[in-house]
């Protein structure tokens, strides 16, 4: 089954310029995020992860990752920095194609950590690729499924482990029209507030917001486009877990109001993030799935 509605194509939206690129430089430290340790030698790398994790299906994973974004896109990325080292934590990344998605997952392998990520399951059977995908930390989501707490305590697990772990909340690439970030569903204001309640601390969450990608042809991308992504410092929700520990035990404990107010914030953040990237102005509201409209925050 399809997902409904149909993602924009690519003149509903301007490359990223160089001038933009230019100034966002001025403001940030750009590095390459498709090349090991990008933002320099004295990162410490995670050993024990990376040994965990098939390191040579994940090394020839990224290796083919690196030249086909070498050759077709510049990648530049700020804010690298902000992932930890080690233990574990949530990237919310946004999911504007099917090839942006990339960016996180290869920044994060070339700093040194290996999340396990949530991804269609569909892609476990892409030829070549999807068995790749499933060495390398691919954890499989059976959209529609009626599964959708049993992944959710599938993602708890993985973070309670000690694990990172990587999701796109909107689901699928976003509709909207413009290609800003859509609705989300709250699953990840639900595994976040869980985990952390289980951990006993609030477990790190950081948006990770990427542009460009979106005005590539791929059949032929040349002159290669910008893509620049931001790794957002850690989003505090420290308020939201106040009480949890008079939550009724399990997922279903989790108060849904929370949940929703979490996920409102992380797409807030990431639209505000995005804004900054592109350079331009947000529209008022955001893109709702359900309606195919948009919708008043």
């Amino acid at each position: 089954m399809a997902s409904k509605g149909k993602p924009s194509p690519r003149s509903a939206v301007k490359p990223l310029s160089d001038a933009q690129v230019t100034k966002l430089a001025k403001a940030h430290h750009l590095v390459d995020p498709m090349r090991d340790l990008p933002t320099g030698p004295n990162r410490r790398i995670n050993q024990a992860e990376i040994d965990a994790q098939h390191p040579k299906g994940t090394a020839r994973l990224l290796k083919g990752v690196d030249v086909v974004f070498n050759a077709s896109c510049k990648t530049l990325a700020w804010g690298l920095d902000n992932i930890p080292e080690t233990g574990p934590f949530i990237t919310a990344a946004t999911h504007v194609t099917m090839f942006d998605v990339f960016v996180p997952m290869a920044s994060l392998f070339h700093m040194g950590r290996r999340p396990r990520y949530m991804a269609k399951a569909e892609m476990a059977h892409w030829p070549v690729i999807g068995k790749w995908f499933q060495l390398v930390g691919m954890q499989p989501v059976q959209r529609r499924s009626g599964k959708a707490k049993a992944i959710e305590e599938t993602s708890i697990e993985i973070l309670t482990s000690g694990r990172p772990l990587t999701v796109w909340p909107e689901g699928t690439v976003t509709r909207d029209p413009k290609k800003w970030p859509m609705s989300m569903k709250n699953g990840v204001g639900v595994i976040a507030l869980e985990a952390s309640r289980r951990l006993g601390h609030q477990v790190p969450l950081f948006c990770a917001v990427t542009w460009g990608a979106a005005s590539i042809n791929h059949w032929w991308p040349w002159p290669r486009k910008n893509v620049v992504m931001c790794y957002d410092a850690q989003l505090d929700y420290a308020d939201l877990l106040e009480g949890s520990g008079d939550w009724t035990e399990g997922i279903d404990g989790v108060p849904a109001a929370l949940a929703d107010e979490l996920t409102r914030r992380i797409r807030v953040r990431m639209t505000e993030i995005m804004a900054e990237i592109r350079g331009e102005s947000a529209p008022d509201g955001y893109w709702d799935y359900r309606t195919m409209k948009r919708v008043k925050d």
